[in-house]
Parts: structure tokens; C-alpha cells; sequence
């Protein structure tokens, strides 16, 4: 049986990292085989292009280059780790996918949904996540939540524009397709957006 490919999304600081752990302590208790993994990253290859992607440099990358990296990384992402894993019966959580995409460079960066709907075609074929988990949260909130961590990436390190054009992307990617995506209010307790994130896992745990 094939396994579920799940995916979590959100801006700066809405509380993925926190939440993919919660997951994969349900799915553990639930014992079902899964691994965690995330973008870019999830391979030499892809934990190289996120260091390329992240670092303060004198020289700008272009966004279409930057995109172009995103997916490289991501072909390699997808044939050594999650198709493999998911041919196996191994359930993916997956921090960050395609939507990051959508909202970070086809929104952000301003490129459009087109250049990213063709890559997605390319790389990904009719490859896609059985549910993903948009965290929502106002801009402002997470980007105050990243500063307390440390020094701020390439990308937090953003306009406040920025991140907003990238909310409304996984807000409009939420509403166009409400099967696949679940939108949950990154701005309650822990508690509650647990809760609102085990939810669905619930529900596919007990279909498979």
C-alpha cells in the first residue's frame, strides 16, 4: 500500500518545525512507518541548495534562479527520498513542498503562478501531498517570533510586503483546493493548533 504524503506550509514563525514533531509522535503511536523531511533539503544535494538559498551574501539571486533551485533541489528530494519512501508504504511528513513555491516565489517574488505550475509539471508529474497544513499567522507575529531565535536568514530578512503577498498565496491555495488543504489559525494556544493539525491525521489514519 502506498504510503501518505503530507505536507505542512506557513510563513516565518508560525510553528511547522514544532509541529512536524507532533506528527511524527502521533504516526509513531499510531504505528505507522513514517520519516520526516524537509525543503529544500532532505538530501546532500538539497541540504546544499538551502544553504545557498538562506545565506546573507553581497551578491542578490534573482528570483528566477532562486526557483530553479528550489526545484532542482526538489527532483532530487523526490527520487531519493519521498517517491521511494512513499512506494514503500512509508508515510512523508514534509516541511515546506510546492505550495512554498506558489506563495514564496510566485507570490513573493512576484514571478506568478505560471513559471511554478510548469516546474511543478516537470519535476513532480501527477506526484502530489494527500493533505497539506497551512499554518496561518499574521506576518508580523511570526517575524517577531524568528527574531527571538537568533540571526535572520536571507529570507527573513525580507519587507513586511513580502511576507504579506505570501500569506495571501497559501490563503488563496487553502480556498482553491479545500480537499487537499486544511488552514489553521497559527495565532492560538499550542494547544489548539495541535489539536486543529492531528485532527486530519486522525481521519487518514483510520482510512488507510
Amino acid at each position: 500500500m502506498r504510503g501518505r504524503f503530507i505536507t505542512i506550509e506557513g510563513g516565518e514563525g508560525a510553528g511547522k518545525s514544532t509541529n512536524v514533531a507532533l506528527m511524527a509522535d502521533f504516526l509513531r503511536a499510531a504505528g505507522v512507518a513514517h520519516l520526516t523531511t524537509r525543503e529544500p533539503g532532505g538530501t546532500r544535494l538539497g541540504e546544499l541548495v538551502r544553504e545557498l538559498l538562506l545565506a546573507v551574501t553581497a551578491e542578490p539571486i534573482v528570483p528566477l534562479a532562486e526557483l530553479l533551485l528550489m526545484f532542482a533541489a526538489r527532483a532530487q528530494h523526490l527520487a531519493q527520498v519521498v517517491v521511494p519512501a512513499l512506494e514503500a508504504g512509508t508515510w512523508v511528513i514534509c516541511d515546506r513542498f510546492t505550495d512554498a513555491s506558489y506563495a514564496y516565489q510566485g507570490a513573493g517574488r512576484e514571478l506568478g503562478e505560471a513559471p511554478v505550475a510548469a516546474l511543478e509539471q516537470l519535476v513532480q508529474g501527477e506526484l502530489r501531498p494527500d493533505l497539506t497544513l497551512i499554518l496561518d499567522l499574521d506576518p508580523e507575529r511570526g517575524l517577531a517570533r524568528v527574531q527571538q531565535r537568533g540571526p535572520l536568514d536571507r529570507f527573513e530578512r525580507e519587507q513586511r510586503a513580502f511576507f504579506v503577498r505570501v500569506r495571501t498565496a497559501y490563503q488563496r491555495r487553502a480556498l482553491a483546493d479545500p480537499v487537499r488543504c486544511r488552514l489553521i489559525d497559527a495565532g492560538q494556544t499550542p494547544e489548539q493548533v495541535g489539536e486543529a493539525v492531528l485532527a486530519p491525521l486522525h481521519d487518514l489514519v483510520g482510512g488507510q
